[in-house]
């Protein structure tokens, strides 16, 4: 199945909502922003099924570091 921009558009807005419910204490515009960070450097992905996915994988991983170490 191949994702349109729109349903990219919508997965990734999902998955700020499951980040924002999963790490309460930080404020939603610094997981907006690491999802964004995530998605930036994923832009030229040719196979686009999996981007969200691996969007929410990056930006989790940066926003645990970031509070482990705050």
């Amino acid at each position: 199945m191949t994702r349109t921009i729109a349903n990219e558009e919508q997965a990734v807005a999902d998955v700020i909502d499951r980040l924002v419910a999963r790490f309460p204490d930080l404020p939603k515009e610094r997981i907006s922003d690491a999802v964004a960070a995530a998605s930036a450097r994923l832009a030229g992905a040719k196979v686009r099924d999996f981007v969200p996915v691996l969007v929410e994988r990056e930006a989790r991983g940066q926003l645990e570091q970031r509070r482990a170490s705050a």
